[in-house]
């Protein structure tokens, strides 16, 4: 009995040719991997080295071949052994969707900062730092939706509130 092997997702000349630009102008260690989001409608999907993260989100906005130009979204994720940002883009002139993942250390991890890039991270980064506690580096960061004097980051999946009766 043979087995069936699965077919080729649609997007994977398109992920090939994202890997061949990033590494070829960033870096072989750039990329931790890559792979198809098959459930999402086959987006083309990255981790990327954290210390590489800012060279490549400028690449991605700026290369004629991708062009990802609007932020759409970036969540904070707790794995409760390391943290990561995920981030998720959408190319105007392209008509393309992509997914960035960036992980960092679970206690006092941080990644590059990509207000600089796309200036919409503003609010998203300060969320990421204010319920996860995920850090950002090359910006000043401050909570966003809690008091300044919350202790603690309530979407972490170890959160005890300070006070229990609220």
């Amino acid at each position: 009995m043979s087995e069936e092997t699965k077919a080729s997702s649609p997007k994977q000349p398109l992920l090939d040719q994202y890997v061949k630009l990033i590494t070829e102008k960033v870096g072989e260690t750039a990329i931790k991997e890559a792979y198809i989001n098959e459930v999402n409608s086959h987006m083309p999907s990255f981790i990327i080295d954290k210390e590489l993260w800012h060279d490549v989100a400028l690449l991605i906005r700026d290369n004629e071949n991708m062009q990802f130009d609007y932020l759409m979204n970036l969540s904070g994720v707790d794995y409760e052994s390391y943290m990561e940002a995920a981030y998720f883009f959408y190319s105007y002139t392209r008509d393309e969707y992509l997914a960035i993942k960036v992980q960092t250390e679970r206690d006092g991890g941080s990644v590059p900062t990509v207000m600089d890039v796309w200036p919409t991270a503003d609010w998203h980064e300060r969320e990421a730092y204010d319920l996860l506690g995920i850090g950002f580096t090359g910006r000043e960061i401050s909570r966003i939706l809690l008091p300044d004097d919350w202790v603690g980051y309530p979407l972490r999946k170890d959160y005890k509130p300070y006070d229990e009766e609220v």
